[in-house]
């Protein structure tokens, strides 16, 4: 089943009832999640509304929720470290913790309460932004695939050895050999073949 996240206190597409926004309590919704990948050590939510007048909006930010959380109660406490040691950031109205809808008159506004699953803790204090946050993500992100990359490159470069024989000083087409497997295993994953000349 796919990874999941919901809420008791409203649906997809529902209004957010007022209790959770400025026009009450302002108390951070409760939320539900299911099925989270295998591996994962933290979760980070983002909370945010792309149809703010000066852009998205950001309400909400809390990380390093531990791996084996399965929910956010109602009304989280604006601390900026919570006892299970999840941390919080700071949202744009320059606050940590939830910070509910607050939308001028007019049209209805969309919120988006956005969970990644992570293989890591963020390296991050608490009262991060939400760009913060996505960028500790994003070289994750980046981390990842290059330890994917030379794995491949390794694996490839093995393979070369053991068919032709090559020294490890030897080099393909004047490259050495460990970037012509990289470039070959890029290639590859492309699901195009590179006939390159041993020489």
């Amino acid at each position: 089943m796919a990874f999941a996240l919901t809420s008791l206190a409203f649906k997809e597409g529902d209004f957010i009832p007022k209790k959770h926004t400025c026009e009450g309590p302002d108390l951070s919704p409760p939320l539900r999640w299911t099925n989270a990948p295998k591996g994962t050590k933290s979760f980070a939510l983002i909370a945010d509304d792309p149809d703010a007048p000066v852009g998205t909006w950001v309400h909400w930010v809390i990380f390093n929720l531990p791996g084996e959380t399965t929910e956010l109660p109602e009304g989280v406490p604006a601390q900026e470290t919570l006892p299970n040691g999840a941390r919080q950031g700071l949202n744009d109205f320059r606050r940590v913790g939830y910070g509910g809808p607050c939308p001028p008159p007019g049209k209805p506004h969309r919120y988006y309460f956005k969970l990644n699953a992570l293989d890591v803790t963020l390296d991050l204090r608490p009262r991060a932004t939400k760009s913060q946050v996505l960028e500790a993500i994003k070289r994750r992100q980046a981390k990842l695939q290059l330890e994917e990359e030379q794995h491949q490159s390794g694996r490839l470069t093995n393979v070369l050895r053991k068919t032709v024989g090559m020294p490890k000083d030897m080099r393909v087409d004047g490259k050495p050999c460990t970037v012509m497997a990289k470039s070959l295993s890029r290639s590859l994953s492309k699901g195009v073949l590179t006939r390159t000349r041993l020489s």
